[in-house]
């Protein structure tokens, strides 16, 4: 008989999820072992393997659930009927606030693609370059001379994403200058830039 699925099945997954974004995060992938992932649940190890299979499986949902959650965000205000820089500031406002709830997880994102099996990696890269094209037809729409500059618009979304992603190497959430403020003074110095600054030939 097929053994039950318990109640708490999702949120012991989750928990399990945390404890190891912040390990890999602060000891590195390679650095940290099952046995740590179980120490820091209160687990045993084999309940891990309950729940995951292997360490990548783990590391594969801590970088998924959070890219997911960036793209969820970003269909969500994409699809509103509103000015395309009223949606790159909304995508901002969201982006920071994701980043700045998850820094383990954005730091992992960043440091520990190269971990997981080619599967699991294509599906992280596949949800990025949905990010990425979502931003780039944003730029687009806010300044049209980059419509007919094909190879300048990836460099110009790659150079957004380069304001905030790595806010979890600086940002204090107990500091003076909380997330919603950074994310309108990161959005409006790029809207300024893009929005006037000269587009190369």
């Amino acid at each position: 008989m097929a053994r039950t699925q318990a109640a708490d099945y999702a949120e012991r997954r989750g928990k399990i999820v945390d404890a190891a974004a912040a390990l890999f995060a602060g000891s590195g992938f390679l650095g940290a072992s099952i046995a740590d992932v179980a120490r820091a649940c209160g687990m045993s190890k084999s309940l891990i393997y309950h729940y995951y299979a292997s360490k990548e499986d783990i590391l594969f949902d801590a970088m998924h659930g959070h890219v997911g959650a960036l793209l969820d965000a970003a269909n969500a205000i994409v699809s509103r009927h509103e000015p395309a820089a009223e949606k790159l500031r909304a995508l901002t406002r969201a982006f920071v606030r994701l980043y700045a709830g998850a820094a383990d997880r954005q730091r992992v994102l960043l440091n520990e693609m190269d971990r997981l099996p080619a599967a699991q990696r294509r599906a992280i890269v596949d949800i990025q370059r949905r990010l990425i094209e979502i931003v780039e037809d944003l730029l687009s729409e806010i300044r049209p001379a980059l419509s007919g500059k094909a190879a300048l618009r990836t460099p110009a979304a790659m150079l957004y994403f380069g304001m905030i992603n790595w806010m979890h190497t600086w940002f204090d959430p107990r500091g003076r200058a909380k997330s919603g403020k950074i994310a309108e003074l990161a959005v409006n110095l790029f809207l300024d830039g893009i929005r006037n600054g000269e587009i190369p030939a």
